[in-house]
């Protein structure tokens, strides 16, 4: 399966963006499903994750501003990220294939191409 993260880009601090990704090859199945960030000169960090009933989890920093969702006939989940701030700013990738609730990239078999978000001040 392959993953395809989009709908990044630059925003002033406040802004809003929202964040698709795509499985191609196959389906998200019942698998949990991630989102993960890459700032520069720092390590892939956790976002938020998302279960196939739709239950999420997120990293405190985000709490209450990024919002994960998943259509699961579209096989296609989203990040809608609201009051975004300077330090969001990050390649975001979107990971599938978890059995469970995690924050760490190895417990996802497969991560896509990421979408660059730039948030200026």
């Amino acid at each position: 399966v392959q993953l395809q993260a989009c709908g990044g880009g630059m925003v002033q601090a406040g802004g809003s963006l929202k964040l698709s990704c795509a499985a191609s090859g196959g389906t998200f199945g019942v698998f949990v499903l991630a989102w993960f960030r890459q700032a520069p000169g720092k390590e892939r960090e956790f976002v938020a994750a998302i279960t196939f009933s739709g239950t999420t989890y997120y990293t405190d920093s985000v709490k209450g501003r990024f919002t994960a969702s998943r259509d699961n006939a579209k096989n296609t989940m989203y990040l809608q990220m609201n009051s975004l701030k300077p330090v969001d700013t990050a390649v975001y990738y979107c990971a599938g294939g978890g059995l469970r609730i995690a924050t760490s990239p190895t417990a996802f078999g497969s991560c896509g191409q990421g979408t660059p978000v730039t948030v200026s001040s």
